[in-house]
Parts: structure tokens; sequence; C-alpha cells
């Protein structure tokens, strides 16, 4: 398994050029179970690397452009009348994919971001009353433009909160921009790019994450973390339990990056700001000073050998 990982990496890495965190970091989402959210400015890389992501996990994919007059139907599908059975019928959108790219997905308006509310938490839609399940598995990898743009929708903390990640790409080194831009191959060209998952494959990696030893002072750590973000005193919104459980389950996929079958603090502040700075922050968009990011605040005042001390 730890091959196939390293092969992934590598793949996406030829692709999205001299960003090995930030790719290590949204391959530990999805081997987690969770939906990601890749925030930046226009042409740093936000879509090469989500579709890259899909491509090479091997599973059904659709892109979804976001405007401003897409409607949750065009998401989700809608239901016609069938003559020859007399019933009505799901004609399936977009959604029903293993992955779905939401591509710049602030542009649309709060109607059509809440059809993803249902998908994303628990891996179904209703369309017309009746309940539809979704493929298995279902990851959301979606890009949003800074809420400074024109034409953007702020994201509401509900939705937010089911993003187990936020990342951002930042601007590349001065080496990695002059292969950018000496490179002979377009970011288009994705016919190189070959899957290393399949779905048993992704499966049995999931469920190797899942058992990975997670000790109670690493327990301790986590609640810790989230009860300091909980203190009046805090400029931060609280972090909730799913926050809590969000961050372990990302910490596990972590350790498993690292060879590792144990959860160490290491991986918990290795992941802390993505799955975290979006849930204490929700509307502080575009900051790359980790310094002063409120999870690295929070970090920072809690001792991971006696947290709750």
């Amino acid at each position: 398994m730890q091959t196939v990982v390293a092969n992934i990496l590598a793949q996406i890495e030829s692709v999205v050029i001299g960003k090995p965190h930030q790719v290590k970091l949204a391959l530990a989402c999805l081997l987690a179970k969770g939906h990601i959210l890749i925030e930046d400015l226009p042409g740093m890389g936000k879509t090469t690397l989500a579709n890259t992501l899909a491509l090479t996990l091997g599973l059904s994919y659709q892109r979804i452009q976001f405007t401003s007059d897409l409607m949750p139907a065009d998401v989700i599908g809608i239901t016609i009348f069938d003559a020859a059975k007399q019933s009505f019928q799901l004609h399936p959108g977009a959604i029903f994919n293993q992955v779905v790219l939401a591509d710049e997905v602030n542009r649309a308006s709060p109607k059509t971001q809440s059809a993803f509310l249902e998908a994303m938490e628990e891996g179904r839609v209703s369309v017309d009353g009746v309940t539809h399940p979704l493929p298995e598995p279902f990851f959301v990898i979606a890009t949003q433009n800074p809420m400074s743009h024109a034409g953007t929708y702020p994201l509401p903390e509900s939705q937010l909160d089911r993003f187990m990640m936020r990342l951002s790409l930042g601007f590349p080194s001065i080496v990695a921009e002059r292969q950018i831009l000496q490179s002979i191959t377009s970011h288009r060209d994705t016919a190189k790019i070959t899957p290393y998952l399949d779905v048993e494959q992704l499966r049995e990696i999931q469920q190797h994450i899942a058992k990975i030893s997670v000790a109670p002072a690493i327990v301790d750590y986590v609640i810790a973390l989230c009860r300091m973000s909980r203190k009046s005193e805090s400029q931060a919104k609280a972090l909730s339990p799913r926050a809590g459980k969000s961050l372990l389950a990302a910490a596990k996929a972590w350790a498993f990056m690292e060879n590792r079958d144990y959860v160490m603090p290491e991986d918990i502040q290795a992941v802390f700001s993505p799955v975290c700075e979006h849930r204490l922050a929700p509307q502080q968009h575009h900051v790359f000073d980790e310094t002063n990011e409120l999870s690295q605040q929070i970090l920072s005042q809690v001792d991971p050998i006696n947290p709750l001390l």
C-alpha cells in the first residue's frame, strides 16, 4: 500500500509542481474519506490539482463549473415523467459520481450551494421527496476564489464544516515557477495520468487507516485543542465534536502516509491548520502567513504532553 501511495504522490507532484506538502495533505484528506476545499487566486493550479487527484484515484469523475445561474437541478438532476412506465424517473445529475469537482463553488448562489449539504454529509440526495443514495465512495473536491473577487458568494459555516480540509496553494518558488514556465506540456494534458487505485484498493487503504491506533493521550490532545477554541476570550469560532472527529481521521491518514500504524502529536499538528482554520475563521480567506492564523495560535497554547492541565 505504501508503494501505491508513493506512486500517487509522485504522479500528482509531476503535474502540480513545487507543492509537495499541499499534495500530500490533499491525498490524506481523500484517504480519510473527507471532502476538500482548495482556495486561491485564479491561475494557481487549483483545478489542476483537483483534476489530477480525481483521475489518479481511478474513480468515476465529473466536473461541474459553478456559475451564478447554475440551479440545484443542474447538480442533482430532475425527475421526468416516463409515459411507458407511467411514473416519474430520475435523470441523475453530475453529483451521481464517485468524485465530483465543484469548480469555483462560491460563484453559485446559496440556493445551489445548498444542494451539496445533504450529499456531503450523508452520501445521498433527495429529489421530489424521494431519497437516492450516491455512489460509494463519494468525494467532493471544490475550488473557490477569494471573497474579495467579484461575483462570489460566501459559503455558509454549515457548508464549510462539511469540508474536512481547506488548502491554499500559494505562489510557487522561483525554481518551481521556472519549471512551470519552461514546461512543454499543458495542464490540460491528462492523457498521461495513470489511475493507481481501484475501488477495492481504496477501500482496503481506508479500512487500514480506520484501524490505526490512537492512544488516550492523543484523544485528550484533540479535546484540549477543541476546548481552547471555545474559550470566551478566543477570537476563533468554537470547534465542534465533528471538527474533532475530522481532525483525528486526518491525523490517522497522515500517520499512514508517514508509514506508521499509530498517531503521534506531530500528526495532529501537521493537519490541524488545514482541518480547523476554515472552521475557526470562516470568512478569513487567502491568508498565507501561518504564524498569524488562529489555528497556529491555538496550537501554541496547548501542551501536547499534558493537554488537559
